[in-house]
């Protein structure tokens, strides 16, 4: 995702950003950017008719720019496509304004997005989307012959920084063409590996291939490496991981991580903390429920407590069509960040997320463990009959008010063992 414009105030945070998705999975991340109510700009193809003077009526399509007003939003995760619907807001040549229109966001072609509000959820979700390297803790490269390809993987992005193809010949004998032009192939490689792979950021590298080749090529990366002094490879060696890969392509990366004992080897990484963090959340369920808390009105209380060390949440409850209903999950975010607690968002494109999902979507693990909690329970369940309790208040006159008041300190007389009729006679 490419950043084109933003221009956001600083004293109420509404404004307008332009961007221009790249890869499919910049389009999830706009997904999760929209809300119910924003503006969206972009262009479009509309069947426009015209009547001649004659009477006769043509028509044809043209590209148009469009702002509509979002009603309805759908995201197709086999296609990777966001369609939006909503009355159009901004005049136009072809269009009324308020014609309903749908438009399908694509990529490589530019849109814009206006909100009231831009909050820090969305402006992370910004920053994670034009920045999928800075997210990136796992480095992949595959090879086979000689084409290969230089990875960087997120957890919901895998970005190509490097492809490399080189025509190796078979080998024959009495000829060193072969081992000239695999030679050549490894250098690129090795070129490609110290250009693109932050080692600073990336805690593992892995190298993949059919046979004995990743064998053969990280030999030679290590020998050159010491003869020419590359501090980056010598110092980050026990970085590299080997593992089997089917060909030099793409996708072979998703055969490197279907493997068990790969993914074992990538615990420290941001996708696998993940999923630890949740199995250990479900564990305490089992094992120590004090500790284990789901549902808002628990994870709130726990975080007044200062309890919270980890909050899982789900992307989906960001993007609630009420307002308010989102702004209190944004102030849970950033209070648990403030109190030095670590936030997970979950993807519901994860497995991992939608069985966040099942425990209402939001979950913490405490520091220390919280007992009193069927008292929480008693004030959740009141919660709301309080709300009802405090509006029928209202409704009541003052003597009404009055005797009300009196049946309540007569009961709670009575539960302390006390009869006190006399004093209300």
């Amino acid at each position: 995702m490419k950043l084109l414009k933003k221009q956001i105030s600083a004293k109420d945070g509404s404004g307008f950003v332009s961007l221009l998705p790249n890869t499919p999975e910049d389009l999830w991340h706009t997904y999760n950017l929209l809300q119910t109510g924003d503006l969206v700009r972009c262009t479009t193809l509309r069947k426009v008719s015209k009547e001649s003077s004659t009477g006769s009526v043509t028509s044809n399509k043209v590209r148009m720019n469009l702002t509509i007003e979002v009603t309805k939003l759908e995201f197709d995760s086999d296609s990777l496509q966001v369609r939006i619907s909503g009355p159009n807001r901004a005049e136009s040549e072809h269009v009324r304004m308020g014609a309903f229109h749908t438009l399908t966001l694509e990529l490589d072609r530019n849109f814009s997005i206006e909100k009231q509000c831009w909050d820090q959820v969305y402006l992370d979700r910004i920053d994670e989307a034009c920045n999928p390297e800075r997210g990136a803790e796992v480095a992949c490269v595959v090879m086979g012959g000689g084409l290969a390809h230089v990875c960087l993987v997120t957890g919901s992005v895998t970005v190509t920084k490097a492809r490399i193809e080189v025509n190796i010949p078979k080998k024959r004998t009495g000829s060193t063409a072969h081992t000239k032009s695999l030679t050549k192939f490894y250098e690129a490689v090795y070129r490609a590996i110290l250009t693109h792979i932050p080692f600073d950021k990336i805690k593992c590298v892995l190298l993949g291939s059919p046979g004995f080749q990743k064998d053969d090529f990280f030999k030679f990366m290590m020998t050159e490496c010491v003869k020419r002094d590359d501090r980056s490879l010598i110092e980050n060696k026990n970085k590299f991981v080997l593992c089997h890969a089917s060909s030099g392509h793409k996708h072979a990366i998703e055969e490197i991580f279907l493997d068990e004992s790969v993914l074992s080897k990538v615990t420290e990484t941001k996708l696998s903390k993940e999923i630890e963090v949740l199995n250990k959340f479900m564990r305490l369920l089992d094992t120590d429920p004090d500790k284990a808390y789901y549902g808002f009105f628990h994870v709130q209380k726990a975080n007044e407590e200062l309890a919270i060390d980890s909050l899982l949440i789900s992307d989906d409850l960001f993007r609630s069509s009420d307002i308010v209903t989102r702004k209190k999950y944004v102030a849970l975010v950033e209070s648990v960040r403030e109190k030095g607690g670590t936030v997970y968002i979950f993807s519901t494109m994860h497995v991992s997320g939608q069985q966040l999902q099942q425990v209402s979507g939001v979950a913490a693990i405490l520091r220390y463990p919280l007992p009193d909690l069927e008292e929480l329970e008693d004030i959740a369940a009141a919660y709301e009959e309080g709300l009802e309790i405090e509006n029928d208040d209202e409704e009541l006159t003052e003597e009404q008010r009055k005797e009300r008041e009196e049946a309540r300190i007569r009961e709670d007389m009575e539960d302390m063992g006390f009869n006190n009729d006399a004093a209300f006679a």
